[in-house]
This record gives C-alpha cells, sequence and structure tokens, in this order.
C-alpha cells in the first residue's frame, strides 16, 4: 500500500487525529467562530500587503521624478 503526503508531510490518519483533538478542545459550535477569526486575519493580511505594495510604487515614482529633475 502507498501512503501519500498530503500536507507537510502529514498523512490522512494524522490530519483526523488532528481534527479530532481540535473538535475535543473547542467544540463544535466554536469552530466556526475560530474559521471566521481566521478568515478575517487573512484577509486583513492580504490587504496590509497590498498597502505595503503600493506605498513602495509611490516611493519608486518619487524616487524616479526627484532624480529626472537633476
Amino acid at each position: 500500500m502507498v501512503h501519500f503526503p498530503l500536507i507537510f508531510g502529514l498523512g490522512g490518519w494524522e490530519i483526523l487525529i488532528i481534527v479530532f483533538v481540535i473538535l475535543l478542545l473547542f467544540g463544535g459550535a466554536k469552530i466556526p467562530e475560530l474559521m471566521k477569526g481566521l478568515g478575517k486575519g487573512v484577509k486583513s493580511f492580504k490587504e496590509g500587503l497590498k498597502d505595503d505594495e503600493k506605498d513602495n510604487a509611490s516611493k519608486k515614482e518619487e524616487n524616479n521624478v526627484k532624480a529626472d529633475r537633476k
């Protein structure tokens, strides 16, 4: 029988055990709230990255304008 690693080298049984432990610790009612919070965190992280990219682009543009003036 061939075993294929799924995520980070974890197999199917390991993932099932992790999910079971999470269910025991937090309960079924808290999981949607946790996922919602995780989703908001990821969204704000992505927005922060986009803002940083915009800031870097505007700084590059300012530097190019200053170099052209010289």
